[in-house]
C-alpha cells in the first residue's frame, strides 16, 4: 500500500493526528492484522514527546459536546448514547468537562463503546479525583483503546 493510501485509511485512527500512522508505514508490510497495526501504533505514541503526547489528548472533542467532531467521534459517542441525553444530564457533562479540562488541562478521554451515559458519568467524577500524571496516562491508555476499536472496524470493513 502507498504511503498515502495507508495514511488515508488509518491516518484517523488516533484523533487528528496523522502523525501516527506516518509513523508506522515504513513496517506496514509487516503489519497485517489490527492488532500489529495497533502495537505498532501504540508504540510509536508511547515514544513519543510529553507535548506530542499532549497534542494528541487535546486533539479529542469533549464528551457530549455540540463542537464539529471527526466522523469516528461522532458514531462512538451516538453509540454511546450521547447525541441523546437529556437537559440535565447534558448539564452534567458540560459541568464536568469544564471541571476536568480546569483541573487538567485537556479534554476527558474515554473509550465509550459498550458504555451508558450513566457509566461514562461516574467515570467522570471517580477520574476528577486523580493526580495529574496518573490522570495523563490514563488519558493515553484511554486513547489507545478507542484506536483499538477503530482499527477493528476498519479491518471489518476493507473498504
Amino acid at each position: 500500500m502507498a504511503e498515502a493510501d495507508f495514511t488515508t485509511r488509518f491516518g484517523a485512527v488516533y484523533e487528528d493526528s496523522p502523525w501516527v500512522a506516518d509513523a508506522v508505514w515504513a513496517h506496514a508490510a509487516e503489519l497485517t492484522t489490527a492488532e500489529a497495526i495497533a502495537a505498532a501504533m501504540a508504540e510509536v505514541v508511547d515514544t513519543a514527546s510529553y507535548e506530542r503526547k499532549l497534542a494528541l489528548i487535546r486533539a479529542h472533542p469533549q464528551l457530549a459536546s455540540r463542537a464539529r467532531m471527526a466522523d469516528a467521534s461522532v458514531r462512538e459517542q451516538s453509540g454511546a448514547g450521547l447525541d441523546q441525553c437529556s437537559p440535565e444530564e447534558f448539564a452534567a457533562f458540560q459541568r464536568l468537562n469544564a471541571a476536568y479540562n480546569d483541573r487538567f488541562g485537556f479534554p476527558f478521554i474515554v473509550a465509550v463503546k459498550g458504555m451508558s451515559r450513566a457509566d461514562i458519568l461516574a467515570a467522570f467524577e471517580q477520574r476528577l479525583a486523580n493526580d495529574p500524571a496518573t490522570e495523563f496516562e490514563t488519558a493515553i491508555a484511554q486513547i489507545h483503546r478507542i484506536a483499538r476499536f477503530r482499527l477493528g472496524d476498519l479491518f471489518k470493513d476493507p473498504s
